[in-house]
């Protein structure tokens, strides 16, 4: 299935293949004041429809997740990083940021980052 998202204002579009079930609802400092629901998908699932410089990155804590976010609307879709384990590339995916996405059909999944 190809899910079709963007920011608010849509200057940041990206389409995403995979079936999406289980989200995380992180309370890490970052997730807790963003408020996204994350899908997480190998970095080869996920599209960016327009250019890299159009995104705003934000790095912190070890710096090893790059998160996203439009400079004009402020949303952050998505970040990328490594796989802990594996060193597989992958993207989290804001499925906030999925409109056709029906939210009350998923499994969310809690997760304490802020102890992590």
């Amino acid at each position: 299935m190809t899910h079709h998202g963007s920011c608010h204002c849509g200057r940041i579009a990206f389409d995403l293949e995979g079936e999406i079930g289980e989200v995380m609802d992180c309370n890490c400092s970052m997730c807790r004041r963003r408020g996204g629901l994350l899908a997480f998908f190998p970095r080869t699932a996920f599209t960016l429809k327009t250019p890299e410089s159009d995104l705003g990155t934000y790095r912190f804590n070890k710096a090893h997740i790059a998160h996203h976010f439009c400079p004009t609307c402020g949303v952050a879709p998505f970040s990328d990083g490594t796989h802990p384990k594996t060193g597989a590339a992958i993207v989290a995916v804001n499925v906030r940021c999925l409109p056709d996405l029906d939210l009350a059909m998923l499994k969310i999944k809690q997760v304490d980052g802020a102890k992590l």
